[in-house]
């Protein structure tokens, strides 16, 4: 299970191996996620009851911070604190 303050986290730093890291929004990292399990081929085990990318997605946010995508090759995303707290 998730940690609750996960959730409260608006932002996401997103690292691709080669490409400079990227800050979004929760959303956008979600969006981002989803279109990467779109050119995926299988889905990891625990994500092959999702109905969606987007469903897989949004459980990946959850529970994991990390997706190979071929071999020696992760995708990551670290929920990140812009402002502190009680800001």
């Amino acid at each position: 299970m998730s940690d609750p303050l996960i959730r409260s986290l608006d932002h996401y730093v997103v690292l691709v191996p080669g490409e400079p890291e990227q800050l979004l929004t929760a959303e956008d990292t979600l969006t981002w996620l989803a279109g990467r399990l779109k050119t995926l081929a299988p889905w990891p085990s625990d994500l092959r009851g999702c109905a969606s990318p987007e469903e897989a997605a949004l459980r990946l946010m959850d529970t994991a911070c990390e997706l190979e995508i071929s071999p020696g090759i992760s995708l990551q995303w670290y929920a990140v604190r812009l402002d502190p707290p009680g800001a």
